[in-house]
């Protein structure tokens, strides 16, 4: 059965819990930490959430995994730890895929609802 992305994101889903926005910041508060998947064009376009992890989804495997000497120090210490990797994209499609990724991979991750537009909407601060 072939899947589109639509299919592959609502999958992934079915899979990982979400969590609002302002839960999500006050999170790391606790340890938990923000992971931002988004391009770095579209961190340059819209804007950055202080404070998060930027790794484009198209990396995370690799940056995730500490076998592969390229692992991010701050995300791979999050592995099998108490603490939650808060996953952001746009919308929230990479988002899901990137949590699911990380949950098979041993870390505890959700997606923050809405993506930036939520995070925005929530009124939550976005650095230019």
């Amino acid at each position: 059965m072939t899947k589109s992305m639509k299919d592959l994101v609502a999958d992934a889903k079915t899979r990982v819990e979400s969590i609002r926005p302002s839960d999500a910041q006050a999170a790391t508060e606790s340890g938990d930490v923000i992971l931002d998947v988004r391009e770095p064009s579209e961190l340059d376009s819209d804007g950055t959430v202080d404070g998060a992890i930027h790794i484009p989804r198209g990396l995370l495997e690799s940056q995730a995994d500490p076998d592969t000497g390229k692992g991010h120090d701050a995300l791979v210490a999050m592995r099998h730890s108490e603490g939650c990797v808060h996953v952001l994209c746009a919308s929230g499609a990479r988002a899901a895929l990137a949590a699911d990724t990380l949950k098979t991979m041993g870390y505890n991750a959700k997606v923050i609802d809405g993506g930036l537009g939520g995070w925005k909407e929530s009124g939550l601060p976005v650095q230019a």
